[in-house]
């Protein structure tokens, strides 16, 4: 966490929560969500301006409810997930490379959806693919230990097909979308806390 920020925690730690404003799309975009955006159910305008970007990357956290946040000076912007946490990317020279920058390390574990989407774990930090990089990794997907035909792997996807996926040597498991967040214990759309 930026300096700044811990100074105006002290100076000001009673600041309200912020809801719905900020989110983290599905390809590793910061969006900003106006309240027409709200109300709409709109992704909001992907923030482009570079010092923002890394700002709010540098102060990106979870509090004790799996709600993810960005601590803007004294006051919490709890950022909707419109996927995982953390959105990884392949790089020819990094690897797997988190949407902020950091390599996502190795991999403990990799799961596909029942919509396509590929989530990889490594320690506590969960990512899900962008999208655009799932065809640089189907060819290091492999169905008992041999390459995976589209058709097959469509097929394992919904069910139909049984075999021993995995990618890079760990073992790939299906799972439900709907079942991501309370498997890795995130919250996608933070609420505020009920009053106790």
């Amino acid at each position: 966490m930026d300096d700044i920020v811990k100074q105006a925690l002290a100076k000001w730690p009673n600041v309200p929560h912020c809801y719905g404003w900020l989110a983290l799309d599905a390809r590793g975009n910061w969006r900003m969500r106006d309240e027409r955006a709200q109300h709409l159910h709109l992704p909001g305008d992907k923030l482009t301006n570079a010092a923002l970007v890394a700002f709010i990357t540098r102060n990106y956290a979870a509090d004790e409810r799996g709600c993810w946040y960005f601590q803007n000076g004294p006051q919490r912007v709890y950022v909707q997930l419109e996927a995982t946490p953390y959105i990884v990317r392949t790089d020819p020279a990094a690897g797997w490379l988190l949407h902020t920058g950091a390599p996502l390390g190795t991999l403990d574990a990799a799961l596909l959806t029942d919509t396509g989407a590929l989530v990889l774990r490594s320690g506590e930090v969960v990512a899900q693919l962008d999208d655009r990089d799932f065809t640089h990794v189907l060819p290091r997907l492999r169905m008992n230990d041999a390459p995976v035909a589209d058709e097959v792997l469509l097929d394992w996807i919904a069910g139909r097909a049984q075999g021993a996926l995995s990618l890079d040597g760990v073992a790939v498991e299906r799972i439900a979308a709907g079942q991501l967040a309370a498997r890795f214990g995130y919250v996608s759309v933070p609420t505020s806390a009920p009053a106790t």
